[in-house]
């Protein structure tokens, strides 16, 4: 492989943004620690290079000039938009950070040329290059179009599976008893299907605060409506992260989790279509309680749990209490397109721009 330095030293971004996604899949959790370090070179490869094409001396050419703007775009417009994606809840804290590393690191599209067996390829091909040339920008709409296929994998899963419901683009329907182990948002509330339903995490943020299981609590929920059933030394709710060896890591607003929760409140976002019913001794029962669930003093002790309210949590116990199978939203880890999005563009080159020169826009 022939490369200029900065370009070569830019290939790091492989292998950091693999690790990452494999915790995005893993454990939906992305350490800080990750994104510093490529925004550092980032910022020592910008200054050589502009050091090398005479920027930094004041020589205008049109090389120069080049550089300066898809700097300024990468800095000026990707940086922002990812924030501003992230504050509108597009996508998570980790994936923000993500982009914003890679638009300091590759704003322009790096050059590598190959040979194998005497043939010599230049990866990107031109034909990949968008015109204008920014290369976060097309890690960026590359992960947008990949991530676009996921819908269709749920519909497709969802059809062999025997579960046709509206929910199929965005779900998945599985035994309540498994929820506790899986990542995203229940679909359902008590009378019917929403958006935005409870939160996993916040779920298991609760049953290890409480000190239970799901198991425990599908076994007795009478028992477990009830507030003065709660312990007295409350266990550590942790961050509500799954950890693959079982453990325990995280505080409980890591801003490294990679989805987009936060840790504000929310409204409901129900659709108004009706799930199964509710059973009707499960709604009497819950009356009878000033705090069904405990599910405000939880909230109280812990501060937050990832925006849940206490009627989140009170409606997705009721749900996974009652009933054996559920529909839960297990969302997109972002890092994992962000990190394919960037293998492509290394291998070929922007998507979008491919797609619209291809149908003559381009």
């Amino acid at each position: 492989m022939v490369a200029d330095v900065p370009d070569l030293l830019r290939l790091v971004a492989v292998p950091a943004l693999g690790w990452a996604a494999w915790r995005d899949v893993k454990v939906r959790r992305v350490p800080n620690r990750v994104w510093y370090p490529l925004a550092a070179l980032g910022a020592a490869l910008l200054a050589w290079e502009a050091w090398q094409l005479g920027v930094l001396a004041g020589v205008d050419t049109v090389q120069a000039r080049l550089f300066v703007v898809r700097v300024a775009v990468s800095l000026g417009m990707v940086v922002p938009l990812s924030y501003l994606i992230w504050r509108l809840g597009g996508f998570g804290g980790a994936d923000a950070k993500a982009v914003m590393a890679l638009a300091v690191l590759l704003p322009t599209f790096p050059t590598y040329v190959l040979t194998v067996g005497g043939d010599v390829f230049v990866v990107p091909p031109a034909v990949g290059r968008s015109a204008l040339g920014v290369f976060s920008l097309a890690i960026l709409t590359n992960a947008a179009l990949l991530s676009a296929t996921y819908p269709a994998y749920l519909a497709v899963r969802n059809l062999l599976a025997g579960n046709r419901s509206r929910l199929a683009f965005v779900g998945k329907r599985v035994p309540a008893s498994s929820v506790p182990k899986r990542h995203g948002s229940l679909l359902e509330t008590p009378e019917g299907y929403t958006r935005r339903g409870l939160d996993l995490d916040a779920l298991r943020m609760y049953i290890r605060w409480r000190g239970v299981d799901l198991t425990d609590l599908r076994a007795d929920p009478e028992q477990y409506r009830d507030a003065a059933s709660l312990p007295e030394d409350p266990g550590d709710p942790t961050d509500g992260a799954i950890v693959p060896d079982g453990g325990v890591e995280g505080g409980r607003d890591d801003p490294g989790r990679s989805d987009g929760a936060t840790t504000e409140g929310r409204e409901a976002d129900d659709e108004g279509v009706q799930a199964d019913p509710r059973p009707e001794q499960s709604a009497q029962s819950e009356q009878a309680y000033d705090d069904p669930w405990g599910a405000a003093a939880f909230l109280d002790d812990v501060g937050s749990a990832w925006g849940t309210t206490a009627a989140d949590l009170r409606g997705g116990l009721e749900v996974l209490t009652t009933r054996d199978r559920v529909w839960y939203s297990p969302g997109i880890p972002f890092i994992v397109p962000i990190f394919l999005g960037l293998v492509v563009g290394l291998l070929y080159g922007d998507l979008l721009f491919s797609a619209l020169r291809a149908l003559g826009l381009g």
